[in-house]
């Protein structure tokens, strides 16, 4: 008996140290290849140092939202919990005369940009794809792509230069075709068309890149075999194009749900004035006015937090609808 109790203390032991060896070999070996690709590393760091940086250490931002804090006071006193009052900004905010025109603003804008600005960029990929002289399909992409290089400062110029009723082009064609100058950008009826178009054109050829990427990936003895069976180019699209690109389809519709509350900050705040604020002013922008205009900074937090905690569960059900269907989720 204690025989076989030795053999099995021995083999224990044993154990012990292969695995002991085996982690120490694992550890050189991972050493080495990061000693290998030091440089992708160092490259992988930038951008990992930058979320960390202004991305995930602000997040302790957050606790303010369940305060009333005061800036002047400095980062201790966001760890004060005397001046703890839980839902208090929540509840302002949910009971306030704003809350029912920003949340209706903000989720008619993003769905009228989900609407226009998500399926044009598939349909412009789509085109660019069955052109086959290389000439002029590098123009047509050097051309779509050039407005997402634009900062949205100079797209919001572009507009209002296009606009204005002071020697703006649009109305300078109305004028020249006898009609009378229009303040566009004043006009609550035009104002939501101005922003989902300016949003098309200046994304709609960068976006498509994504899909133009996935297309190149599909084995072109799929649509040889197609055209031997006679299907046409609109046929060869439908049946081969659309279902080999639908993983990307699908990971970026989730992306765009998931930022469905986000209807374009920069864009409304240079181009809104107070005569469209009540079809213009979303959540951020109601932020931007009563956060740090109004100095009112707990209570921005929590409508930024509410925004967040909202977006956050809307990618999720997206997803979840997503893996149902049988297509790939973000996870």
């Amino acid at each position: 008996m204690q025989q076989v109790g030795g053999e099995q203390f021995g083999v224990s032991i044993s154990g012990v140290r292969e695995h002991a060896f085996t982690e120490r070999r694992g550890w050189r070996e991972a050493w080495r290849q990061i000693k290998r690709d030091r440089f992708l590393y160092g490259l992988a760091a930038i951008p990992l140092l930058y979320f960390v940086i202004f991305h995930y250490i602000p997040m302790a931002g957050i606790i303010i939202a369940f305060m009333d804090y005061d800036p002047f006071l400095g980062v201790g006193a966001m760890f004060d919990f005397s001046n703890w009052v839980g839902f208090k900004h929540f509840q302002n905010f949910f009971n306030s005369i704003f809350f029912w025109n920003v949340m209706r603003n903000t989720l008619l804008i993003s769905i009228y940009k989900l609407i226009w600005a998500f399926p044009i960029p598939i349909v412009l990929a789509l085109l660019i794809n069955e052109v086959r002289h290389n000439g002029f399909k590098r123009s047509v992409q050097t051309i779509s792509y050039l407005p997402h290089f634009f900062s949205i400062v100079v797209v919001a110029g572009i507009v209002k230069a296009m606009l204005t009723t002071q020697g703006g082009l649009l109305n300078q064609l109305v004028v020249a075709l006898g009609g009378a100058p229009k303040a566009f950008l004043t006009d609550p009826d035009l104002f939501r068309s101005i922003l989902v178009t300016t949003t098309v054109w200046q994304s709609a050829g960068w976006s498509s890149i994504i899909y133009l990427a996935a297309m190149a990936t599909i084995n072109p003895e799929m649509y040889e075999a197609a055209t031997v069976d006679g299907a046409n180019r609109f046929q060869r699209m439908w049946y081969i194009t659309l279902p080999s690109i639908s993983f990307a389809i699908v990971i970026t519709l989730i992306f765009a749900i998931g930022g469905l509350l986000n209807a374009g900050f920069e864009q409304i705040l240079l181009l809104y004035s107070p005569g469209v604020y009540e079809v213009a002013d979303v959540i951020d922008t109601y932020v931007y006015r009563a956060g740090l205009l109004g100095r009112q900074y707990s209570f921005g937090a929590a409508v930024g937090l509410f925004k967040s905690v909202l977006a956050l569960i809307l990618m999720i059900i997206a997803n979840q609808i997503a893996r149902r269907l049988g297509q790939p989720g973000l996870w």
